[in-house]
This record gives C-alpha cells, structure tokens and sequence, in this order.
C-alpha cells in the first residue's frame, strides 16, 4: 500500500460514490493502493449514502443453524463432508419452530434457516417448515441459506413461503474457485443457482470470503463487478477463517482492515443492498460487528440456535456466541449498537428500493 492517498485514488472513490461502478482495473487499484486515509474517504461516504435510505437502523436477522450435516466438501469448511471429528446434528421440525417462537419473542421479524447441504431437507420437509412458520408468523420473512437446489425446488420453495435466499458465491473467478472447492463442485452451477435464485422471485444474496487462499486484488475485483452486475438484494463478506480439520487450517486469516474497505466499496456500489456485518468480523476482532456498521453494513444476524448444538456448527475455528442464550445475544447487540449511536429495528427489514 502506499504511503498517504493519491489524486487517483481520491478521484476512484469519488467516481465510485456518484456512478456506482468502477472498472475491474481500477476496483484492483483501489484495493491494491488503499490506505488509511482512503478507508475512511470511502466509510464516510459509505455511511452517508446508507443513513440516506436506512438512517440510523440497523435490521437484525435471527439465524438457526438447523443442521451441520453435509454432502459437500469445500476446502475451507468445518462441517465439511470429510471432517470426521465434528458431532454432526439436524434439528427437527419443532426444534426450528420452538427458536422462532422464541425469537419472535424477543422481536425477530425475519429468520434465516441455514444448514449444509443435508439431503434429509428435501423440498417437502423444507417446505412443510416454511409453510408453518409463515402460517403461524405471518409478519415475518423467512431467509433459506440451504446451498445448491435445482430451478424447480428453488420454485416449490418460494411458493411454500419463503421470500429470500443467500447463496454466497464465495469468488467470481472460476479458476480461484476450483481452488477451494472439490472437482464435483461447479462454478457454473453455483452462479446458474443465483440466476435461477433471482428468477423465481427470491430477494437473492451472494457473497464471498475476504482473504480466502489464493485471493488477490485481481480476484476480489471479479467480485466487486459481479455484485455491481448482479444487484443482489444481499451481499455477505466476512473475513476467511481457518477451521483446524480442513486442509487450509493452517493458513492466514482475513484481515479486518480489508473486510471494512470492501463494505464501504460495497456499499456505495449498491446502496440499497442490504449488508451484514457478520460473526466472523465480530469473531476476529471483539469490536468487528460495530466497526461494520460504522463502514456502511446495517444487518446483523444474532444466534437463536439451541445452545446445545451451536458449538458443533463450526464454519471456522473461535466462532463467537456459541455459549449464549438467545436473549443474551439480542440484548447484547442491542447495547453494541446503542453505544454507537444506532439501533436494532423491529421489523421484517426489507430491502429499499
């Protein structure tokens, strides 16, 4: 990086801030030549195009981890299918009905179930799931974060309820994607999903890891132009974390430093988009979920998982909350957030467009 920002730089963030798109040449070039100075250039004018739309809330997302089960066996996950140390777990029908009640409780308007890919889930299980909780809460969205289905189980699933998908495409380079993923795993596909996700109707997320193995400015610029061309609803990026059990256990982490700059750059890309600051920031730094708030996130996704099985869906080692109640971690937020200077909404948080 060097030293103090550069007209140029100035000049790309500028142009970023009014038009929404850069090239890939120069998203690389900001990456590459970011520095203090540019980072909070591009978090102020982040912050102030999302306070423009979204003001001062912040929209929380109760998540349900409902299975650690998986057919797949990305390089980089703890629940991966060869990782033969993890406890693996499925919730039931009324285990995921008894955490939503709860947390509608405790002012959750939208839930997200997510889970490996766990063949037990078939369109029907799911589906009945859906159905009941849309059925008894009828105020409240309901996010899937289930992997890769076919077009005609993403349709039967959003016609039993469910009104948003996230589906991170993890890098929009097909190259760096083969790179931490198994042969059987396809790039195409994972993208086709998100096109078929989008078609049936979802409000679609994608997102990728900031850091991952084998990432550069170059690759990391192909996924800044794919959520520019893409316009998902959602966008998640959170640092890579090393899991122990996998074959990248013993690699580097994100930075947190990189993660903020890409928020903002996301942000003023889309500035509707609908933006977590995730557990893994909050894991790598104790104060991560704030700082992406202040670098232009606005969602956070506190766990009403069963205490019992929260520990054993471990994406990543060190992974925060596994041991808290759900109204610990709501409360917990809710104060994080007040200090500074915004606040949890209640509602189902939809996009704004």
């Amino acid at each position: 990086m060097e030293k103090g920002m550069t007209g140029e730089i100035h000049e790309l963030i500028e142009c970023l801030a009014e038009n929404h798109c850069l090239s890939e040449k120069e998203y690389a070039r900001l990456i590459e030549n970011r520095d203090e100075e540019a980072a909070a250039l591009l978090a102020e004018r982040a912050v102030e195009v999302r306070k423009s739309i979204y003001g001062s809330a912040v929209y929380t997302r109760g998540l349900i981890e409902i299975s650690n089960i998986c057919r797949n066996d990305c390089l980089y996950c703890g629940i991966r299918r060869s990782n033969t140390n993890v406890q693996r777990y499925r919730l039931s029908r009324e285990d995921i009905l008894a955490c939503v009640r709860e947390g509608y409780g405790l002012g959750f308007r939208t839930f997200v179930l997510q889970g490996g890919e766990d063949g037990f889930y078939s369109d029907e299980v799911l589906g009945d799931i859906v159905s009941l909780i849309k059925t008894e809460f009828p105020d409240c969205a309901v996010t899937l974060s289930m992997g890769e289905r076919s077009l005609e189980s993403y349709r039967f699933l959003h016609d039993a309820g469910a009104d948003r998908y996230l589906l991170r495409h993890e890098t929009a380079d097909a190259i760096h994607y083969a790179k931490l993923h198994p042969p059987r795993m396809s790039f195409e596909n994972r993208i086709r999903c998100l096109y078929h996700l989008k078609e049936t109707g979802y409000q679609t997320g994608c997102g990728f890891m900031v850091g991952s193995p084998f990432q550069t400015a170059q690759t990391l610029a192909k996924d800044l132009k794919f959520v520019e061309e893409f316009h998902p609803d959602m966008c998640g990026i959170g640092p890579f974390i090393p899991h122990h059990d996998t074959p990248f256990g013993s690699m580097a982490a994100g930075t947190l430093e990189l993660t903020l700059f890409l928020l903002s750059m996301i942000r003023l890309i889309y500035p509707q988009v609908l933006l977590p600051a995730t557990t893994a920031l909050g894991t790598i730094h104790p104060k991560g979920r704030e700082l992406g708030i202040l670098a232009g996130a606005n969602v956070v996704m506190p766990n009403l998982s069963p205490t019992g099985v929260r520990k054993k869906y471990e994406l990543y080692d060190n992974k925060i909350c596994t041991g808290d109640e759900s109204a610990q971690c709501r409360t917990c937020l809710d104060q994080r957030m007040r200090a500074i200077g915004y606040y949890l909404a209640v509602d189902r948080g939809d996009i704004k467009k």
